[in-house]
């Protein structure tokens, strides 16, 4: 990282606060000699800055900006001008190629009219600004929050999901950098879905500590891009033990009490001016706003000005222009161009939610302030608002700008905003920006999904293993007997995902064959586990996103994840979805994942193939999806361990044996039922769910599968390597054998329904565990891998057929045309 070099420091000293401006006393002055708090670095900071006490529980102190005009009024011109500045510097520091093709984002609230300025000083770049305000039907490209403040999240909401995922460099704007917390958050959550090269920090006033001032350089080395920061000036507050406590105490003492309710009367009586706002240029950037709608304003802003110089009242020598909390910048505008045209003084500043203790004395920074009730109907509710250095600051005239979503009854009641001003002005002006709504999508969707469930709140995995695109049913009552779901399922009355079997539980003979075939199996696996794993990283992408099928496909993806981490010091993100046969895969799911992640790069991951149905469900899944909501870049490719189907073109190996977690149901899988989507459970907004059966952690044995697994990955990866070289060298085109093995079964047997023929393993042991199976068809010869195959079949009843040819080691075929009446008195399926 790059950063121009810090000027020599200068304390400011009680002598230097009483000069710091044209012999003028520093508005720091009050809150320094109190608290024992020193500002340190550039000469200019006590021009920038001055201190005033924060009425919050995280910070003490607050460093109000006297040229940002949020706190303090000033001249539109001085406001504008450093932001506009600081976007030339910023301009001269990427060059003329690179400048053209930033983007800039600022923050809400305090920054937004501030990086508006920047993003007009670099001359072509679009902006976005950061916002407390969900908008409904625009999706979330992005949150992130600020530690410090009294509101934490941001949302980023551009109305071109593109304007941030270019590769050109990404400006941040805030007013003040101080611990640093707020833009390292930013970078690491938009990085990870929009990577970059390069990233430029910009503020006015670089106020970190020594303790912080090496975390930019951490951040970049961490991300591999460079990162720069332009500011005004530099310096740090110096803090004295026990300040916290201290500032709360002189809060305390010097609040005061809460004005009287105000007496029921007429509403406030402002003048409101009419501003012909151009159609379609945006009220800010909260959606985005490009050079096109710069040029589009600029060519508005004096037939603007001069209606509100003709609405100003004759004689008025001191105008004051206020905004409202992220509406910064259209005031700001209008405000530098009406100081163009009048003879009167022009001021900025804006409203603010941010609660800070007021006090009259000329050392102090926040003189006054005005308080009223939210006027926008906010998301958090409501609450109250402020206007600092207002009140007996000589003002002949206030004009309020507001956009249209704020122009509410709350705006103009008794003891709403308009009349606390006309308290202290002779006269209110309401000039009112259409807000800026974006191009809706004609089926409206919540802007954002929950994010993932993870353990040990929902499965027994750790956190980090995986990351479930669920909702949790685990208090609901799904489960129903087996014999029941199957004839619901069989007469057509209900499909299979609108419940759950029972769980079943082992004895502990078929305990011990688990363990012993894990044991016998384990190195096999891994090396099918390194050999997809080099093929997904060879030829899908080199920082792939696994995202497992819940819930067969998700140790895969566990395993998946630690090899590429044991062999390549990789931390893949890994989620689990729901896909149902027959209702495709989860939209919802694919929707988050497109909004965190580059589609291009999701690779999804199955245990195994059996004919090739969930491939061919998910392929049409995704065209779907496509279709309906515009969003492309998923490859429905499936990766897999096994693929004895022959039904893709990623996977470990085309044998079909025995992968252990088959053998068992949720107590391999992290304790997860598999995955239920049923009309009263599951909302159009929401995603598919399952269960997470807590109650079951006493015979879990999924950490045991997978560090088994994972511990003979040092054994085998030279021929995991080996065999991923050559299966990458070989033609790997699905021929789809299994599909015409599984039909030539169906009508041998005359089954006639392929659904009830499952072909492998892993399909077979599903059968056996949860559905009423009929027989069990065997290769013939077929040993250790069909040890639990026969166990189970011998528990239930089922015989075993041994066949000669079977392009499978043991297919399972659940009975045909099933009823409650097929099954003898103790429930077993009958045998012929």
């Amino acid at each position: 990282m790059s950063r121009p070099g810090r000027a020599p420091r200068n304390t400011i000293d009680k002598e230097s606060m009483n000069n710091a401006v044209n012999d003028v006393v520093w508005t720091g002055t009050w809150v320094a000699e109190r608290l024992g708090v020193e500002l340190v670095g550039d000469e200019r900071l006590g021009e920038l800055l001055g201190l005033a006490l924060r009425r919050n529980p995280k910070r003490a102190h607050l460093l109000v900006s006297n040229v940002l005009g949020k706190h303090v009024p000033q001249s539109p011109s001085v406001v504008y001008g450093h932001g506009f500045a600081l976007g030339r510097r910023v301009r001269d520091l990427l060059g003329a190629e690179d400048a053209r093709a930033a983007v800039v984002v600022g923050y809400a609230e305090t920054a937004t009219g501030l990086g508006h300025s920047v993003a007009d000083g670099l001359g072509v770049a679009p902006y976005l600004h950061s916002t407390r305000r969900p908008v409904a039907g625009v999706a979330t490209a992005g949150g992130f929050e600020e530690s410090h403040s009294h509101a934490t999240s941001h949302l980023l909401l551009p109305e071109d999901p593109a304007l941030l995922a270019g590769s050109g460099p990404l400006v941040l704007v805030d007013d003040e950098f101080s611990t640093g917390n707020t833009v390292l958050n930013t970078v690491r959550a938009l990085h990870e879905r929009y990577p970059r090269e390069r990233y430029v920090v910009v503020a006015l006033v670089d106020m970190r500590s020594a303790a912080d001032l090496g975390r930019l350089e951490e951040l970049a080395a961490e991300i591999g891009a460079r990162v720069d920061l332009v500011s005004a000036a530099s310096g740090t507050v110096r803090l004295p033990a026990g300040v916290l406590e201290k500032g709360q105490a002189l809060v305390a003492a010097h609040e005061p009490a809460p004005p009287a309710p105000a007496a029921h009367g007429n509403a406030a009586k402002a003048v409101r001016v009419e501003l012909g706002w151009p159609r379609g240029v945006p009220d800010g950037g909260r959606h985005g706003f490009t050079p096109g709608h710069r040029i589009r304003l600029e060519g508005a802003l004096p037939a603007m000005a001069a209606r509100l110089a003709d609405a100003l009242p004759d004689g008025a020598r001191r105008v004051l222009v206020l905004g409202f909390e992220e509406l910064m910048y259209a005031p700001l505008r209008l405000a530098r161009e009406l100081e163009q045209v009048v003879a009167a003084e022009v001021r900025y500043s804006t409203t603010t939610r941010s609660p800070v203790l007021a006090l009259d004395d000329p050392g102090y920074a926040i003189r006054s302030r005005i308080v009223f009730p939210a006027h926008d109907d906010p998301d958090d509710g409501p609450g109250e608002r402020y206007a600092y250095n207002v009140a007996g600051a000589g003002f002949d005239a206030v004009v309020a700008v507001v956009d249209s979503v704020a122009d509410t009854p709350e705006l103009h009641a008794p003891d709403g905003l308009l009349a606390r001003l006309a308290e202290h002005t002779p006269s209110v002006l309401l000039a009112v920006v259409p807000s800026y709504v974006p191009a809706r999508t004609p089926t409206e969707r919540p802007s954002m999904l929950p994010e993932p469930l993870r353990g040990p709140a929902f499965s027994s995995y750790a956190p980090d293993e995986v990351g479930w695109l669920l909702q949790d049913l685990s208090d609901v009552g799904l489960e129903a007997p087996t014999e029941e779901r199957e004839e619901a399922i069989q007469s057509g009355g209900a499909h299979y995902a609108e419940s759950l079997p029972v769980e079943y539980q082992p004895n502990a003979q078929y305990q011990e064959l688990f363990h012993t075939a894990l044991a016998d199996s384990a190195a096999r696996l891994a090396q099918a586990v390194g050999a997809v794993t080099e093929i997904v990283l060879a030829e899908r992408s080199p920082r792939p996103v696994l995202v497992s099928l819940a819930r067969a496909g998700t140790p895969v993806g566990v395993l998946m994840r630690r090899w590429a981490e044991h062999r390549h010091d990789l931390d893949l993100p890994h989620y689990a979805v729901s896909i149902v046969r027959g209702r495709g895969i989860d939209a919802n799911a694919l929707r988050w994942l497109a909004a965190h992640h580059d589609p291009a790069d999701v690779v999804f991951v199955d245990g195994w193939t059996g004919k090739g149905a969930i491939t061919r469900e998910l392929a049409d899944a995704i065209e779907e999806f496509e279709a309906s909501d515009g969003i492309t870049g998923f490859d429905p490719e499936i990766a897999v361990l096994a693929d004895p189907g022959s039904c893709v073109r990623t996977y470990g190996t085309r044998e079909d044996f025995l992968i252990p977690s088959a053998c068992l149901n949720s107590t391999v899988s992290g304790l997860i039922s598999r995955t239920v989507l049923r009309s009263d459970l599951v909302g159009e907004h929401d995603f598919h769910g399952a269960k997470f059966y807590r109650e079951l952690a006493g015979s879990d044995v999924s950490a045991d599968f997978l560090d088994a697994v994972a511990a003979r990955f040092d054994d085998v990866a030279d021929a995991a390597c080996a065999q991923a070289k050559e299966l990458l060298a070989a033609d790997r085109t699905p021929t789809w054998e299994g599909w015409a093995a599984v039909e030539r079964i169906s009508e041998e047997y005359g089954i006639h329904d392929v659904n009830l023929v499952k072909p492998g393993v892993g399909e077979t042991t599903r059968v056996l565990l949860r559905r009423v199976p009929w027989k069990i068809l065997a290769r013939t010869g077929a040993g250790a891998d069909l040890a639990h195959v026969r166990l189970l079949a011998e528990q239930r009843g089922v015989p075993v057929e041994e066949v000669d040819e079977l392009p499978y080691t043991c297919v399972g075929l659940i009975h045909p045309k099933y009823t409650r009446g097929a099954t003898g008195a103790d429930g077993k399926a009958v045998t012929a």
